[in-house]
């Protein structure tokens, strides 16, 4: 099967959540990770888990929220649960500037911590701010570097560091070249792959709301570049998964 490892199931689906997962699992991709980006979205994350086979979450508070404090979304109750299986999507964002640079370095490295304490993997969102990412993210962390479409720099430093890297939809974009040649230098058993749902709809679904049965499609075009059969593909993919997410006891 295929694993979507980052989709926002608590974003946008609505009554259409229990379609998206249906259309999801009849599609060969059989277990989905949900992660959260605002600190409102922990709880539902988990109920939605808690109510299917192989759907798993990863907690964690994006770098725009950054008046939320960390230690009261994520609590030993939650970062405990069984089907809480990291910490993510946590990181950087300067897209807009860097106005909140130091009150996001502060929330990020907090979450951090928290994640190390726990012994979880995390999830980075890393946007335009790749000197600051680098530096927090020694090697004593863990975790994947998700919708991966930074500099072939940062990739060799955080392969160094044994970082997963997490293929979207914009591998498969027509100008995403430079992300294409990032992910065909990065080693396939560092690779994993998400649709960041319902962001980033691959081709040929550009322009529609993303969902996680469209995580095929990112497969597809990874197995070109990687010069691999989709099935043989499948089986690294998911093998990659459960070592990058020790929690993820996919039935």
């Amino acid at each position: 099967m295929f694993i979507d490892t980052h989709c926002h199931l608590t974003y946008e689906f609505g009554d259409e959540t229990e379609s998206v997962i249906k259309r999801a699992n009849d599609t060969g991709v059989g277990a989905l990770i949900c992660a959260t980006a605002d600190p409102n979205d922990v709880r539902g994350a988990i109920q939605i888990a808690e109510n299917h086979d192989n759907i798993f979450v990863t907690t964690g508070i994006h770098p725009e929220y950054t008046d939320a404090n960390p230690h009261n979304v994520l609590t030993n109750e939650i970062l405990n649960h069984p089907l809480v299986i990291g910490v993510g999507e946590i990181g950087l964002d300067y897209h807009d500037g860097t106005q909140t640079r130091t009150q996001q370095i502060e929330l990020f490295e907090k979450q951090l911590e928290i994640a190390l304490k726990h012994n979880l993997p995390v999830a980075i969102h890393t946007r335009d701010a790749e000197q600051d990412t680098a530096t927090i993210l020694t090697d004593k962390y863990n975790g994947v570097m998700h919708c991966f479409t930074s500099s072939w720099d940062l990739a060799r430093i955080m392969l160094d560091r044994g970082f997963y890297f997490s293929a979207s939809g914009i591998l498969t974009f027509k100008n995403a070249e430079s992300v294409r040649e990032t992910f065909s230098k990065i080693p396939i058993d560092r690779i994993v792959i998400e649709t960041d749902a319902p962001y980033c709809a691959p081709v040929p679904h550009r322009g529609k709301k993303c969902e996680p049965f469209m995580v095929v499609e990112t497969a597809r075009v990874l197995a070109q570049i990687k010069n691999l059969q989709l099935d043989e593909l499948e089986s690294i993919l998911f093998e990659n998964t459960k070592r990058l997410y020790p929690k993820c006891h996919v039935k």
